[in-house]
């Protein structure tokens, strides 16, 4: 059984777990009005460290993002004994965009170097890995923990979840006008969009029984899915939603659960598509907690910070009130409260959801039963690859011939391969190579398969569409920063680009390395598909650094 040792969260609220509970049972919050902050022109509310906490968690050599990371994972590790030094100990960092304010600073890292960085302050000797699949990151960072530990490969995962607000996270989500002018209200009538939020939260899982006391959390199973509806709107039924809690469910009997943990962005559709998600999944008696009321909307922290608040108040027997919720205003029928509830029950599910049509969700309980995520042991058999980069291509080992190098070397396969498919010139340099290199992958397989999941790496996450939209912002009297350009600063854009073309419904995973490490994507892969419901993988290295220099090498692997 996967087991919870302890866990952390660093926030505005607090710099513990207990802190934060504390503050999220008085009802308090940190979320500000903020005008003209740091140049940006348009208000916002928001929930950010102030002055004061900044310094205090400022750790000398390590930017914002790094110190807040390390203050919560040696808080983490201060209540708990583990080997972090072991072989057997990985760290998994879950962010949507890391180091990015530093991004024209020399201090910039990428996200796989800033998790190394953090992995050496610990004497952690193991390869980091980096979840970046935008806002269900937290779960998927879960998710992979449970699935390497499960697999053995492992005997401790250490999970941080950590994001911190800029301007470059601000502009892009004032450019789809999805922010809220005051406090966010999930679910409810007049909710009228989302709030910013800051944090670091860590949770220190186990495949041992070292976990004891009164707080003896396992995580049980964990499901993803994608809508291939579209890469930054939701599926309006929750389809992809509903496959990742059908999967969860399996085994369970619903009247063990003591709540849904919504992703609740306080969104007009995210919220509507969780509702119809939950109502069709039959759960609209199951009591229901949104937390972005609190805290906002903590991106790469959210999924871990909300499955370990909702764990301490189950602790104490406690559904915690909504913050912000007055009357319904989801067609979708769930069981929503502002006042805090009571429960006797165990278990729990969460659910999120994000952009590139991703979808996730956990089953956690205290019952001592073992691990309902099955492993299946099937022999693994790598049917074709492809290889590009910038000058040439091969598919299953048989050169490719064209003329042009760079990005006119992917237009010039699109002409002759796709064709008719207008989307793809619209798209970022990484996502064009995606679609490319995944078109001639599956030109050499007829059989289609809905359920096909997708598993990428890279080193330099969207580094090509991270400057280009930090380039549009600088100017403060001309500011109007692009929806579809902020869009692809999430790498795992590419995947729902991927998902969509080729109505691929399995799950879709970015993960980003320091270094392309074949040892640690193999166990990646390995453990994905040692779990229920993945029998076909799209997997490799996908990378770019420049329009013209990049690099693919994907494989079809099937079970």
């Amino acid at each position: 059984m996967i087991s919870v040792l302890s866990t952390n969260i660093v926030s505005p609220l607090g710099v513990t777990t207990d802190e934060n509970y504390r503050a999220v049972r008085n009802g308090n919050s940190k979320l500000v009005r903020y005008n003209d902050w740091r140049g940006i022109p348009e208000p916002f509310v928001a929930s950010l460290f102030d002055a004061n906490q900044r310094k205090e968690l400022h750790i000398d050599g390590f930017t914002l993002f790094e110190s807040i990371a390390i203050n919560s994972i040696h808080e983490a590790l201060s209540k708990c004994a583990i080997d972090v030094d072991s072989p057997r100990t990985l760290f998994i960092l879950s962010t949507t965009k890391a180091n990015v304010d530093e991004l024209d600073n020399e201090q910039y890292t990428s996200p796989g170097a800033s998790a190394r960085k953090i992995a050496n302050y610990f004497g952690l000797k193991t390869e980091p890995v980096v979840v970046c699949n935008a806002c269900i990151s937290g779960v998927d960072a879960q998710i992979l923990a449970l699935r390497l530990l499960n697999c053995g490969f492992y005997d401790n995962a250490i999970v941080c979840g950590v994001d911190v607000v800029t301007p470059f996270i601000v502009a892009g989500f004032l450019s789809f006008k999805s922010l809220s002018m005051t406090e966010c209200r999930p679910f409810d009538i007049d909710r009228t969009g989302l709030n910013l939020g800051e944090a670091a939260a860590t949770i220190i899982l186990s495949n041992s029984n070292h976990a004891t006391g009164k707080s003896k959390w396992q995580l049980c199973s964990g499901a993803m899915s994608n809508d291939a509806y579209h890469v930054s709107a939701p599926s309006p039924k929750g389809d992809g939603s509903c496959r990742a809690l059908e999967q969860v469910l399996i085994g369970v009997n619903i009247n063990d659960l003591a709540l849904l943990s919504t992703h609740g962005t306080a969104t007009m559709f995210n919220d509507q598509m969780e509702s119809k998600a939950i109502d069709r999944m039959s759960l609209a008696e199951l009591p229901i907690s949104a937390l972005k009321g609190y805290y906002g909307h903590t991106l790469g922290a959210a999924g871990v910070l909300e499955t370990i608040i909702t764990m301490r108040a189950m602790d104490d027997g406690i559904i915690l009130g909504v913050r912000g919720f007055e009357e319904i205003g989801v067609s979708g029928k769930i069981n929503i409260s502002a006042k805090e509830r009571t429960t006797d029950k165990h278990s729990f599910l969460k659910m999120i959801s994000g952009f590139g049509g991703c979808n996730g969700a956990l089953l956690y309980s205290k019952r001592t039963a073992s691990s309902i995520d099955m492993v299946d042991r099937s022999i693994l058999h790598t049917q074709h690859n492809v290889k590009i980069n910038q000058q040439s291509i091969s598919v299953d080992g048989e050169c490719l011939h064209f003329s042009g190098t760079g990005k006119a070397l992917l237009t010039e396969v699109y002409k002759e391969h796709i064709g008719e498919y207008p989307k793809f010139h619209k798209m970022d340099i990484l996502s064009k190579l995606a679609v490319v290199a995944t078109e001639l992958l599956v030109k050499q397989n007829a059989e289609s398969c809905e359920d096909t999941a997708v598993i990428l790496f890279n080193r330099s996450s969207s580094i090509v569409a991270d400057r280009k939209h930090n380039e549009s912002i600088k100017d403060k009297d001309n500011f109007y920063p692009s929806p579809s350009l902020f869009l692809y600063t999430l790498p795992n854009i590419a995947l729902g680009e991927i998902a969509i073309k080729f109505s691929l419904k399995g799950e879709t995973s970015l993960y980003i390395l320091d270094h392309r490490n074949e040892e640690v994507m193999q166990q990646v892969i390995t453990s994905a598909m040692s779990h229920a419901n993945i029998s076909r993988l799209i997997t490799g290295w996908i990378d770019c650094t420049d329009d013209d220099c990049f690099e693919a090498d994907i494989h079809l692997i099937i079970k």
